[in-house]
């Protein structure tokens, strides 16, 4: 089969979810590269593996997946020349920081259930 990029939109609202999709994944054989960025949801996989299986396997997880784009990767193109170095700019001050991804979402707590037994002492009629 031929190598193939499949471009993914993944729901993903914490880092549980995102270490199960990874393992969902990784699971597949005829993968070479994939790659996943959190905040705009975007999975990307390179490899030789049928999407439907990828669909498959993270749907599997309970998420929600769609397929963005599926299409040959995108080969590296020629080395550019170095250009001369330019004088140094004051550094600028970082921008924000994006928040990290909360530990758990809702849709990845688990609920605790308990029950308990009925038990009684036998009834005896003396």
């Amino acid at each position: 089969m031929a190598t193939k990029k499949t471009e993914l939109k993944v729901t993903i609202n914490c880092e549980k979810c995102k270490s199960q999709v990874l393992k969902a994944v990784a699971k597949l054989t005829g993968i070479d590269e994939v790659t996943l960025n959190a905040e705009k949801g975007i999975l990307t996989i390179v490899g030789s593996v049928d999407p439907v299986c990828i669909i498959t396997a993270i749907r599997k997880t309970g998420r929600f997946v769609e397929i963005t784009s599926v299409g040959p990767p995108k080969k590296p193109g020629p080395p550019k020349p170095a250009d001369p170095p330019k004088p140094a700019d004051p550094p600028k001050p970082c921008p924000k920081p994006c928040p990290p991804l909360p530990a758990c979402c809702k849709q990845c707590k688990l609920v605790g259930v308990s029950y308990v037994t009925y038990y009684s002492a036998p009834c005896s009629i003396l």
